[in-house]
């Protein structure tokens, strides 16, 4: 894939993720892939468990908003600085538990690394600022 064809990839996916479209976000991936979260207790490798992924942040923030604030593109690999901002209303999954909706506003960052092949992505991975938003929360102490 050349670099255009990466960033168009890449926005596919941000365009998804913004819009809390799952199954835009899922047609994004080839049939062999892996999705790894840090607040994910294991790897996805299944088109439902990454509909069910991406629909759980889309459940617990229904009004999310995410902003790329840089992306580096190289020969099959995309790595985006993200900002992110929302309100948990629905209920969360951390770690494979549900959490209670807190009502409360987060604003955070994270970062992801989207390895391509073929037009489509094959490795995705994933670091939310976990600690941020669950200081944000309420669930931990403030630093």
């Amino acid at each position: 894939m050349d670099k255009a064809e990466l960033e168009r990839l890449d926005d596919q996916g941000m365009s998804a993720w913004d819009t809390r479209d799952a199954d835009a976000f899922v047609g994004i991936f080839a049939d062999t892939f892996v999705i790894n979260d840090v607040a994910s207790p294991e790897p996805i490798t299944t088109r439902d468990a990454a509909l069910a992924y991406a629909q759980a942040w889309f459940t617990a923030f229904p009004d999310m908003q995410v902003k790329q604030v840089s992306r580096v593109v190289g020969d099959d690999v995309v790595a985006a600085e993200l900002q992110f901002s929302g309100t948990n209303t629905g209920p969360m999954m951390m770690a494979g538990k549900e959490i209670p909706p807190t009502g409360k506003a987060v604003s955070g960052k994270g970062t992801y690394f989207a390895r391509a092949r073929d037009g489509k992505v094959v490795e995705f991975n994933s670091y939310p600022d976990i600690a941020g938003m669950m200081m944000q929360l309420g669930f931990m102490p403030q630093m």
